[in-house]
Protein backbone atom coordinates (compact mmCIF):
# COMPACT_ATOMS: atom_id res chain seq x y z
CA UNK A 1 0.00 0.00 0.00
CA UNK A 2 1.51 3.20 -0.84
CA UNK A 3 2.37 5.77 1.84
CA UNK A 4 0.66 9.49 1.72
CA UNK A 5 3.76 11.99 2.15
CA UNK A 6 3.23 15.53 3.83
CA UNK A 7 5.09 18.90 2.91
CA UNK A 8 8.56 18.22 4.69
CA UNK A 9 8.10 13.92 4.82
CA UNK A 10 11.37 12.42 4.42
CA UNK A 11 12.21 8.32 3.78
CA UNK A 12 14.92 6.20 2.83
CA UNK A 13 14.20 4.56 -0.40
CA UNK A 14 14.91 1.13 1.21
CA UNK A 15 12.08 1.92 3.82
CA UNK A 16 9.92 2.31 0.72
CA UNK A 17 10.85 -0.53 -1.92
CA UNK A 18 13.87 -2.85 -2.43
CA UNK A 19 14.19 -1.34 -5.55
CA UNK A 20 16.91 1.19 -7.08
CA UNK A 21 15.07 1.03 -10.84
CA UNK A 22 12.34 3.49 -9.66
CA UNK A 23 9.08 5.00 -11.95
CA UNK A 24 8.65 8.75 -11.21
CA UNK A 25 5.14 9.90 -12.11
CA UNK A 26 3.85 13.85 -11.92
CA UNK A 27 0.36 14.98 -12.68
CA UNK A 28 -0.45 18.86 -12.72
CA UNK A 29 -2.62 21.05 -14.70
CA UNK A 30 -4.73 23.81 -14.74
CA UNK A 31 -7.71 24.99 -17.67
CA UNK A 32 -5.67 26.98 -20.18
CA UNK A 33 -2.03 26.52 -18.50
CA UNK A 34 0.81 24.68 -20.26
CA UNK A 35 3.62 23.09 -17.95
CA UNK A 36 7.42 22.15 -18.16
CA UNK A 37 8.50 19.47 -15.73
CA UNK A 38 11.77 18.84 -15.37
CA UNK A 39 14.81 17.15 -13.05
CA UNK A 40 18.08 19.07 -11.64
CA UNK A 41 21.01 16.54 -10.97
CA UNK A 42 22.68 18.35 -8.61
CA UNK A 43 26.30 17.98 -6.80
CA UNK A 44 26.98 18.08 -3.31
CA UNK A 45 27.05 22.12 -2.89
CA UNK A 46 23.38 21.60 -4.73
CA UNK A 47 24.40 23.23 -8.09
CA UNK A 48 23.88 22.59 -11.56
CA UNK A 49 27.60 21.78 -12.11
CA UNK A 50 27.31 19.98 -15.14
CA UNK A 51 24.59 20.98 -18.17
CA UNK A 52 23.94 17.31 -18.77
CA UNK A 53 21.92 16.78 -16.32
CA UNK A 54 19.25 18.88 -16.46
CA UNK A 55 16.52 16.45 -17.86
CA UNK A 56 13.85 18.60 -20.01
CA UNK A 57 12.18 18.21 -22.78
CA UNK A 58 15.03 19.25 -25.07
CA UNK A 59 17.43 17.13 -23.45
CA UNK A 60 15.80 13.31 -22.56
CA UNK A 61 18.07 11.96 -20.42
CA UNK A 62 21.56 11.77 -19.00
CA UNK A 63 24.92 10.66 -20.57
CA UNK A 64 24.55 7.41 -19.18
CA UNK A 65 20.78 7.05 -19.17
CA UNK A 66 20.65 6.60 -15.01
CA UNK A 67 17.82 9.41 -15.61
CA UNK A 68 15.23 9.24 -18.61
CA UNK A 69 12.34 11.31 -19.84
CA UNK A 70 9.31 9.50 -20.56
CA UNK A 71 6.43 11.64 -21.32
CA UNK A 72 3.39 11.33 -20.36
CA UNK A 73 1.52 8.01 -19.39
CA UNK A 74 -0.50 6.02 -16.89
CA UNK A 75 -2.18 8.93 -15.87
CA UNK A 76 0.62 11.24 -15.64
CA UNK A 77 1.04 14.43 -17.24
CA UNK A 78 4.86 13.64 -17.15
CA UNK A 79 7.35 10.72 -15.75
CA UNK A 80 10.93 9.84 -15.49
CA UNK A 81 12.98 6.53 -15.10
CA UNK A 82 15.75 6.58 -12.69
CA UNK A 83 18.24 4.12 -11.87
CA UNK A 84 19.79 4.85 -8.25
CA UNK A 85 22.20 2.90 -8.86
CA UNK A 86 23.78 4.11 -12.13
CA UNK A 87 23.33 7.64 -11.25
CA UNK A 88 26.98 9.08 -10.98
CA UNK A 89 28.83 10.01 -7.83
CA UNK A 90 29.19 13.56 -8.59
CA UNK A 91 25.47 13.70 -8.41
CA UNK A 92 24.28 14.03 -4.74
CA UNK A 93 20.20 15.33 -5.26
CA UNK A 94 17.96 14.66 -8.01
CA UNK A 95 14.94 17.30 -7.57
CA UNK A 96 12.07 17.41 -9.83
CA UNK A 97 10.25 20.65 -11.14
CA UNK A 98 7.06 21.98 -12.89
CA UNK A 99 7.44 25.43 -14.19
CA UNK A 100 4.82 27.04 -16.13
CA UNK A 101 5.23 27.93 -19.56
CA UNK A 102 3.70 31.01 -20.42
CA UNK A 103 1.35 33.07 -18.32
CA UNK A 104 -0.38 31.65 -14.97
CA UNK A 105 0.01 31.44 -10.77
CA UNK A 106 0.51 28.30 -9.29
CA UNK A 107 -2.87 28.70 -7.59
CA UNK A 108 -4.70 28.19 -10.49
CA UNK A 109 -3.90 24.24 -10.61
CA UNK A 110 -5.93 21.17 -9.62
CA UNK A 111 -5.45 18.35 -7.52
CA UNK A 112 -1.75 17.10 -8.52
CA UNK A 113 0.62 14.50 -7.04
CA UNK A 114 4.05 13.15 -7.36
CA UNK A 115 4.69 9.61 -7.03
CA UNK A 116 7.34 6.76 -7.00
CA UNK A 117 6.42 3.26 -8.50
CA UNK A 118 8.74 0.19 -8.17
CA UNK A 119 7.61 -3.04 -9.80
CA UNK A 120 4.28 -1.61 -11.50
CA UNK A 121 3.13 -0.83 -7.33
CA UNK A 122 3.04 2.66 -6.32
CA UNK A 123 5.17 3.00 -3.09
CA UNK A 124 4.84 6.99 -2.03
CA UNK A 125 2.69 9.75 -2.91
CA UNK A 126 2.79 13.71 -2.11
CA UNK A 127 -0.27 15.11 -3.26
CA UNK A 128 -0.85 18.82 -3.13
CA UNK A 129 -3.28 21.99 -4.69
CA UNK A 130 -3.48 25.43 -5.72
CA UNK A 131 -4.49 26.13 -2.06
CA UNK A 132 -0.84 25.75 -1.02
CA UNK A 133 0.52 28.28 -3.55
CA UNK A 134 -0.30 31.96 -4.49
CA UNK A 135 1.73 33.90 -7.12
CA UNK A 136 4.70 31.31 -7.74
CA UNK A 137 4.81 30.15 -11.43
CA UNK A 138 7.14 27.21 -10.45
CA UNK A 139 7.69 24.51 -7.82
CA UNK A 140 9.95 21.89 -6.29
CA UNK A 141 7.88 18.79 -5.97
CA UNK A 142 10.31 16.25 -4.57
CA UNK A 143 14.12 15.58 -3.96
CA UNK A 144 16.14 12.24 -4.22
CA UNK A 145 19.12 13.12 -2.15
CA UNK A 146 21.93 11.18 -0.94
CA UNK A 147 22.53 10.88 2.89
CA UNK A 148 24.34 7.56 3.49
CA UNK A 149 21.83 6.11 1.51
CA UNK A 150 19.29 7.64 -1.29
CA UNK A 151 15.99 9.47 0.45
CA UNK A 152 12.88 10.59 -0.99
CA UNK A 153 11.13 14.49 0.63
CA UNK A 154 8.28 15.55 -0.51
CA UNK A 155 9.24 20.20 -1.14
CA UNK A 156 6.27 21.76 -2.15
CA UNK A 157 8.15 24.71 -2.35
CA UNK A 158 7.49 27.45 -4.85
CA UNK A 159 9.20 30.26 -7.05
CA UNK A 160 7.99 33.43 -8.35
CA UNK A 161 10.20 33.47 -11.01
CA UNK A 162 9.46 30.47 -12.97
CA UNK A 163 12.24 28.40 -14.59
CA UNK A 164 14.62 31.59 -14.70
CA UNK A 165 14.42 31.98 -10.51
CA UNK A 166 15.12 27.92 -10.19
CA UNK A 167 17.72 28.19 -12.53
CA UNK A 168 19.52 30.94 -10.67
CA UNK A 169 18.82 28.95 -7.46
CA UNK A 170 20.68 25.94 -8.49
CA UNK A 171 23.41 27.91 -10.19
CA UNK A 172 22.18 27.81 -13.67
CA UNK A 173 21.72 30.67 -16.33
CA UNK A 174 19.32 30.68 -19.21
CA UNK A 175 20.75 31.20 -22.66
CA UNK A 176 18.89 34.23 -25.01
CA UNK A 177 16.53 32.23 -27.49
CA UNK A 178 17.93 33.23 -30.88
CA UNK A 179 15.92 34.57 -33.45
CA UNK A 180 14.33 32.06 -35.71
CA UNK A 181 15.97 32.29 -39.53
CA UNK A 182 13.50 33.71 -42.46
CA UNK A 183 11.90 30.97 -43.62
CA UNK A 184 12.77 30.23 -47.11
CA UNK A 185 10.42 31.20 -50.53
CA UNK A 186 7.88 28.10 -51.05
CA UNK A 187 8.26 26.87 -54.49
CA UNK A 188 5.26 26.95 -56.42
CA UNK A 189 3.29 23.08 -56.13
CA UNK A 190 3.52 20.35 -59.14
CA UNK A 191 0.98 18.68 -60.28
CA UNK A 192 -0.71 16.83 -57.60
CA UNK A 193 -4.30 14.18 -57.57
CA UNK A 194 -6.38 15.62 -54.49
CA UNK A 195 -5.41 13.47 -51.39
CA UNK A 196 -7.67 10.21 -50.31
CA UNK A 197 -9.42 10.90 -47.10
CA UNK A 198 -10.17 7.49 -46.32
CA UNK A 199 -6.46 6.02 -45.72
CA UNK A 200 -4.65 8.22 -42.53
CA UNK A 201 -1.30 8.92 -42.69
CA UNK A 202 1.40 5.35 -41.83
CA UNK A 203 3.14 8.28 -39.39
CA UNK A 204 -0.01 9.51 -37.11
CA UNK A 205 -1.20 8.26 -33.94
CA UNK A 206 -3.19 4.93 -33.13
CA UNK A 207 -6.85 5.48 -33.14
CA UNK A 208 -8.54 5.79 -30.00
CA UNK A 209 -9.96 1.98 -29.78
CA UNK A 210 -6.22 0.48 -29.67
CA UNK A 211 -5.74 -1.91 -27.05
CA UNK A 212 -3.99 -0.42 -24.23
CA UNK A 213 -0.19 -0.13 -24.48
CA UNK A 214 1.72 -2.03 -21.89
CA UNK A 215 3.56 -0.92 -18.87
CA UNK A 216 7.33 0.10 -18.82
CA UNK A 217 9.53 -2.95 -18.05
CA UNK A 218 11.28 -1.51 -14.85
CA UNK A 219 7.88 -1.24 -13.10
CA UNK A 220 5.61 1.53 -14.29
CA UNK A 221 2.15 1.31 -13.45
CA UNK A 222 -0.26 0.05 -15.98
CA UNK A 223 -2.89 2.00 -17.25
CA UNK A 224 -5.67 2.21 -19.67
CA UNK A 225 -4.58 4.51 -22.32
CA UNK A 226 -6.50 7.72 -21.78
CA UNK A 227 -8.33 9.64 -24.81
CA UNK A 228 -5.99 11.75 -27.15
CA UNK A 229 -5.63 15.10 -25.63
CA UNK A 230 -5.77 18.15 -27.51
CA UNK A 231 -2.69 19.16 -29.32
CA UNK A 232 -0.45 21.52 -26.77
CA UNK A 233 1.30 24.42 -28.73
CA UNK A 234 5.17 23.73 -29.34
CA UNK A 235 7.60 25.28 -27.88
CA UNK A 236 8.56 28.60 -30.19
CA UNK A 237 12.02 28.67 -28.90
CA UNK A 238 13.78 26.04 -26.58
CA UNK A 239 15.11 27.53 -22.82
CA UNK A 240 18.77 26.03 -22.66
CA UNK A 241 20.68 26.34 -19.58
CA UNK A 242 24.34 27.31 -20.19
CA UNK A 243 26.96 28.31 -18.02
CA UNK A 244 27.62 32.78 -18.65
CA UNK A 245 30.68 32.64 -20.13
CA UNK A 246 32.52 36.10 -19.99
CA UNK A 247 33.10 38.35 -23.30
CA UNK A 248 36.24 39.87 -24.25
CA UNK A 249 35.56 43.78 -24.50
CA UNK A 250 36.25 45.33 -28.03
CA UNK A 251 38.11 48.43 -27.67
CA UNK A 252 36.99 51.25 -29.99
CA UNK A 253 38.83 51.89 -33.43
CA UNK A 254 40.53 55.22 -33.16
CA UNK A 255 38.96 57.60 -36.00
CA UNK A 256 41.09 58.98 -39.06
CA UNK A 257 42.70 62.02 -38.49
CA UNK A 258 40.62 65.43 -39.46
CA UNK A 259 41.16 65.86 -43.69
CA UNK A 260 42.83 62.13 -44.24
CA UNK A 261 41.07 59.00 -45.87
CA UNK A 262 40.98 56.20 -43.35
CA UNK A 263 43.79 54.01 -43.20
CA UNK A 264 43.11 50.26 -42.25
CA UNK A 265 44.82 49.49 -39.29
CA UNK A 266 47.77 46.91 -39.33
CA UNK A 267 48.17 44.94 -36.71
CA UNK A 268 51.26 44.72 -34.07
CA UNK A 269 52.84 41.61 -33.26
CA UNK A 270 50.44 39.57 -31.70
CA UNK A 271 46.94 41.28 -32.22
CA UNK A 272 44.54 39.45 -34.47
CA UNK A 273 44.02 41.01 -37.95
CA UNK A 274 40.58 42.59 -38.40
CA UNK A 275 40.98 43.85 -34.50
CA UNK A 276 40.61 48.14 -34.59
CA UNK A 277 43.94 49.93 -32.69
CA UNK A 278 43.75 50.85 -29.13
CA UNK A 279 42.26 54.36 -27.99
CA UNK A 280 45.06 56.86 -27.23
CA UNK A 281 45.96 56.65 -23.50
CA UNK A 282 45.46 60.35 -21.77
CA UNK A 283 48.37 62.33 -21.40
CA UNK A 284 50.85 61.26 -18.68
CA UNK A 285 50.32 57.48 -19.06
CA UNK A 286 51.55 54.81 -20.59
CA UNK A 287 50.22 53.05 -23.49
CA UNK A 288 49.10 49.45 -22.97
CA UNK A 289 51.29 46.90 -24.55
CA UNK A 290 50.27 44.49 -27.00
CA UNK A 291 48.61 41.44 -26.68
CA UNK A 292 51.39 38.33 -25.65
CA UNK A 293 54.20 41.09 -24.50
CA UNK A 294 54.24 42.31 -20.92
CA UNK A 295 53.68 46.01 -20.23
CA UNK A 296 56.58 47.98 -18.36
CA UNK A 297 56.25 49.33 -14.95
CA UNK A 298 55.20 52.66 -14.39
CA UNK A 299 57.74 55.50 -14.16
CA UNK A 300 60.24 55.60 -11.68
CA UNK A 301 59.24 51.89 -10.78
CA UNK A 302 60.56 48.36 -10.37
CA UNK A 303 58.12 45.86 -11.06
CA UNK A 304 58.16 43.78 -7.63
CA UNK A 305 60.33 41.38 -6.85
CA UNK A 306 59.38 37.76 -7.80
CA UNK A 307 56.93 39.08 -10.50
CA UNK A 308 57.51 39.57 -14.20
CA UNK A 309 57.89 42.52 -15.61
CA UNK A 310 54.14 43.98 -16.39
CA UNK A 311 52.34 41.76 -14.01
CA UNK A 312 50.39 44.69 -11.86
CA UNK A 313 50.24 43.86 -8.19
CA UNK A 314 47.32 42.12 -6.88
CA UNK A 315 47.10 40.44 -10.07
CA UNK A 316 47.35 36.68 -10.28
CA UNK A 317 49.94 35.42 -12.55
CA UNK A 318 48.52 33.39 -15.61
CA UNK A 319 45.44 35.76 -16.01
CA UNK A 320 45.59 37.72 -19.85
CA UNK A 321 45.95 41.36 -19.77
CA UNK A 322 42.52 43.22 -21.09
CA UNK A 323 40.58 39.83 -19.15
CA UNK A 324 37.77 41.28 -16.82
CA UNK A 325 38.60 41.13 -13.36
CA UNK A 326 37.35 38.31 -11.07
CA UNK A 327 36.17 38.58 -7.89
CA UNK A 328 35.76 42.26 -7.65
CA UNK A 329 32.68 44.03 -6.45
CA UNK A 330 30.24 44.58 -4.09
CA UNK A 331 28.32 41.10 -5.05
CA UNK A 332 30.92 39.03 -5.76
CA UNK A 333 32.24 40.25 -2.00
CA UNK A 334 28.55 39.47 -0.65
CA UNK A 335 28.38 36.13 -2.45
CA UNK A 336 30.22 34.09 -0.30
CA UNK A 337 27.47 35.13 2.16
CA UNK A 338 24.21 34.69 0.32
CA UNK A 339 21.17 32.71 1.81
CA UNK A 340 21.48 29.32 1.51
CA UNK A 341 17.63 27.72 0.69
CA UNK A 342 18.07 23.92 -0.10
CA UNK A 343 14.26 23.38 -0.30
CA UNK A 344 14.77 21.45 3.01
CA UNK A 345 12.98 22.24 6.46
CA UNK A 346 16.30 22.87 8.12
CA UNK A 347 19.12 24.34 6.22
CA UNK A 348 22.31 25.71 8.37
CA UNK A 349 23.47 28.75 6.94
CA UNK A 350 26.97 28.48 9.15
CA UNK A 351 28.10 26.75 11.83
CA UNK A 352 25.98 29.16 14.13
CA UNK A 353 23.01 30.36 12.36
CA UNK A 354 20.15 27.74 11.49
CA UNK A 355 17.28 28.50 8.90
CA UNK A 356 13.49 26.83 9.47
CA UNK A 357 11.08 26.65 6.66
CA UNK A 358 7.57 26.99 8.18
CA UNK A 359 6.10 26.42 5.06
CA UNK A 360 7.39 22.76 4.79
CA UNK A 361 6.30 20.19 7.22
CA UNK A 362 2.83 21.27 8.45
CA UNK A 363 3.79 21.53 11.87
CA UNK A 364 5.65 24.40 14.23
CA UNK A 365 8.56 24.72 16.02
CA UNK A 366 9.53 25.18 19.39
CA UNK A 367 12.55 27.41 19.87
CA UNK A 368 14.69 29.15 22.85
CA UNK A 369 13.01 32.53 23.77
CA UNK A 370 15.10 34.87 22.08
CA UNK A 371 17.00 32.60 20.04
CA UNK A 372 15.77 34.49 17.04
CA UNK A 373 17.47 36.58 14.84
CA UNK A 374 15.76 37.06 11.95
CA UNK A 375 12.69 36.37 10.16
CA UNK A 376 10.85 36.75 6.77
CA UNK A 377 7.18 36.04 5.43
CA UNK A 378 4.03 36.06 7.95
CA UNK A 379 5.35 33.93 11.02
CA UNK A 380 3.61 34.01 14.43
CA UNK A 381 6.01 33.74 17.43
CA UNK A 382 3.95 32.35 20.46
CA UNK A 383 5.67 33.38 23.50
CA UNK A 384 4.78 31.32 26.51
CA UNK A 385 6.84 28.65 29.18
CA UNK A 386 7.69 25.43 28.32
CA UNK A 387 4.28 24.11 30.55
CA UNK A 388 6.31 20.73 32.58
CA UNK A 389 9.56 20.75 31.03
CA UNK A 390 9.92 25.02 32.09
CA UNK A 391 8.87 24.41 35.37
CA UNK A 392 10.76 20.91 36.70
CA UNK A 393 13.99 22.55 34.95
CA UNK A 394 13.10 25.72 36.76
CA UNK A 395 12.18 25.08 39.85
CA UNK A 396 15.16 22.20 40.29
CA UNK A 397 18.35 24.78 38.43
CA UNK A 398 16.86 27.95 39.21
CA UNK A 399 17.20 29.01 34.94
CA UNK A 400 13.51 29.09 33.94
CA UNK A 401 13.26 27.65 30.31
CA UNK A 402 11.21 29.82 28.14
CA UNK A 403 10.22 28.63 24.81
CA UNK A 404 8.87 30.14 21.77
CA UNK A 405 6.02 28.32 19.28
CA UNK A 406 6.68 29.99 15.47
CA UNK A 407 4.01 29.37 13.13
CA UNK A 408 2.92 30.29 9.93
CA UNK A 409 4.66 30.97 6.26
CA UNK A 410 7.75 32.12 6.20
CA UNK A 411 11.44 31.42 7.72
CA UNK A 412 13.07 31.88 10.35
CA UNK A 413 16.82 32.33 11.45
CA UNK A 414 17.91 31.39 15.21
CA UNK A 415 21.13 31.70 16.82
CA UNK A 416 21.95 31.93 20.51
CA UNK A 417 25.63 33.27 21.43
CA UNK A 418 27.82 31.85 18.46
CA UNK A 419 26.70 28.44 19.90
CA UNK A 420 28.02 25.68 17.49
CA UNK A 421 24.45 24.59 16.25
CA UNK A 422 23.48 20.58 14.55
CA UNK A 423 21.03 19.30 13.34
CA UNK A 424 19.59 15.72 14.48
CA UNK A 425 17.18 14.02 12.15
CA UNK A 426 15.53 11.31 14.20
CA UNK A 427 13.23 8.57 12.11
CA UNK A 428 11.39 7.04 14.79
CA UNK A 429 14.32 6.71 16.64
CA UNK A 430 14.97 8.04 20.13
CA UNK A 431 17.88 10.62 21.88
CA UNK A 432 18.38 12.40 25.05
CA UNK A 433 19.80 16.25 24.85
CA UNK A 434 20.75 18.23 27.93
CA UNK A 435 18.24 20.73 28.42
CA UNK A 436 20.96 23.32 28.19
CA UNK A 437 22.16 22.37 24.83
CA UNK A 438 18.38 22.20 23.03
CA UNK A 439 17.92 25.03 20.88
CA UNK A 440 14.71 24.06 18.71
CA UNK A 441 12.85 21.08 17.84
CA UNK A 442 9.86 20.30 15.24
CA UNK A 443 6.73 20.34 17.48
CA UNK A 444 5.71 16.80 16.11
CA UNK A 445 8.39 14.95 18.55
CA UNK A 446 7.29 13.62 21.82
CA UNK A 447 9.94 14.67 24.05
CA UNK A 448 9.81 14.33 28.08
CA UNK A 449 12.08 15.61 30.97
CA UNK A 450 14.53 12.97 32.51
CA UNK A 451 17.03 13.51 35.43
CA UNK A 452 19.70 12.87 37.04
CA UNK A 453 20.26 13.17 40.78
CA UNK A 454 23.92 13.18 42.09
CA UNK A 455 26.09 15.18 44.99
CA UNK A 456 28.15 17.42 43.84
CA UNK A 457 26.00 18.35 40.15
CA UNK A 458 25.50 21.98 39.86
CA UNK A 459 21.78 22.82 40.98
CA UNK A 460 21.59 18.88 42.32
CA UNK A 461 21.08 17.53 39.12
CA UNK A 462 21.27 17.38 35.68
CA UNK A 463 18.29 17.55 33.73
CA UNK A 464 18.05 16.14 29.81
CA UNK A 465 15.05 15.69 27.35
CA UNK A 466 14.25 12.67 25.76
CA UNK A 467 12.60 13.25 22.05
CA UNK A 468 11.60 10.25 19.97
CA UNK A 469 9.57 10.28 16.91
CA UNK A 470 10.30 11.42 13.40
CA UNK A 471 11.99 15.34 13.39
CA UNK A 472 14.58 17.50 13.65
CA UNK A 473 16.54 18.83 17.04
CA UNK A 474 18.94 21.09 16.71
CA UNK A 475 21.54 20.50 19.38
CA UNK A 476 23.91 23.98 20.50
CA UNK A 477 27.58 23.18 21.65
CA UNK A 478 30.40 25.37 22.72
CA UNK A 479 32.86 24.03 19.85
CA UNK A 480 33.02 20.98 17.82
CA UNK A 481 31.73 18.09 19.41
CA UNK A 482 32.93 14.51 18.99
CA UNK A 483 30.70 11.19 19.26
CA UNK A 484 31.99 8.06 21.41
CA UNK A 485 31.38 4.66 21.92
CA UNK A 486 29.61 3.85 25.08
CA UNK A 487 31.97 0.92 27.01
CA UNK A 488 32.01 -0.26 30.72
CA UNK A 489 34.51 2.07 31.57
CA UNK A 490 33.24 5.57 29.77
CA UNK A 491 33.04 8.51 31.84
CA UNK A 492 32.37 12.17 31.03
CA UNK A 493 32.25 15.41 32.78
CA UNK A 494 28.40 16.70 33.45
CA UNK A 495 29.28 20.06 32.13
CA UNK A 496 30.71 18.30 28.95
CA UNK A 497 27.94 15.82 27.52
CA UNK A 498 25.63 17.15 25.25
CA UNK A 499 23.72 14.04 24.32
CA UNK A 500 23.49 10.18 24.31
CA UNK A 501 21.72 7.23 23.13
CA UNK A 502 18.44 6.72 24.58
CA UNK A 503 19.05 2.85 25.35
CA UNK A 504 22.28 4.20 27.58
CA UNK A 505 22.36 3.81 31.69
CA UNK A 506 23.89 6.74 33.37
CA UNK A 507 25.26 6.82 36.93
CA UNK A 508 26.89 9.33 38.98
CA UNK A 509 30.36 8.85 40.04
CA UNK A 510 31.99 11.41 42.37
CA UNK A 511 35.90 11.07 43.60
CA UNK A 512 37.78 13.80 45.46
CA UNK A 513 41.06 14.44 44.82
CA UNK A 514 43.98 17.52 46.09
CA UNK A 515 45.00 20.16 43.10
CA UNK A 516 48.51 20.05 42.90
CA UNK A 517 48.65 24.32 42.65
CA UNK A 518 46.23 24.76 45.22
CA UNK A 519 46.86 26.33 48.99
CA UNK A 520 47.41 23.62 51.59
CA UNK A 521 43.98 22.11 52.56
CA UNK A 522 41.67 23.10 49.60
CA UNK A 523 40.57 20.44 47.34
CA UNK A 524 38.30 20.29 44.58
CA UNK A 525 35.62 17.48 44.20
CA UNK A 526 34.79 16.14 40.45
CA UNK A 527 31.38 14.82 39.38
CA UNK A 528 31.20 12.04 36.47
CA UNK A 529 28.33 10.88 34.93
CA UNK A 530 29.42 6.98 33.87
CA UNK A 531 27.73 5.07 31.05
CA UNK A 532 26.75 2.03 30.58
CA UNK A 533 25.33 0.23 27.72
CA UNK A 534 25.30 -2.58 24.98
CA UNK A 535 27.43 -2.46 22.13
CA UNK A 536 26.16 0.66 19.43
CA UNK A 537 25.19 3.30 22.20
CA UNK A 538 26.82 6.49 21.93
CA UNK A 539 27.33 9.79 23.98
CA UNK A 540 28.52 13.01 22.60
CA UNK A 541 30.59 15.57 24.29
CA UNK A 542 31.88 19.00 23.33
CA UNK A 543 35.31 20.65 24.24
CA UNK A 544 33.71 23.02 27.29
CA UNK A 545 34.69 23.26 30.60
CA UNK A 546 32.98 25.58 33.14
Amino acid sequence: MAREFQRGHKAKISDLTPGTDLYVGVQIAAPGLTFDISCFGLDAHEQLSDDRYFIFFNQPKSPEESIQLLGAQSGDTESFRVTLDRIPAAIQKLSFTATLDGSGQMSQIGPGYIRIVAGGEEVVRYAFTGSEFTTERAVMLGDFYLKDVWRFAAVGQGFDGGLDALLKNFGGEVAEEEAPPAAAPAAAPGFAPPAQAAAPPAFGAPPAAQAPQPAPSFGAPPAPTPPPAPQQPMHAAPTIAAPLAPQMPQAPQAPSPYGQPHQPHQPQFGQVPGQGAPPAPPFGQQAPAPYGQPAPAPYGQQPPVGMPPGVPQGMPQGVPQGAPATGAGLQAALQPYKEAATGQRWTPQNQQLMRVDLTMGGSGVLARQGSMVMYQGKVDFGYKSAGFVGRAVGNATGQEMQLMRCTGRGQVFLAEEGSNLHPIELQGDAICVSAESVLAFDESLQYEVRRVEGHGIPGGALFTMLFQGTGTVIVKTHGTPVVLPVTPTTFADCNAVVAWSAASQVIVSSQVRLRRNAYPGHSGETVNLQFRGAPGNFIVVQPYEV
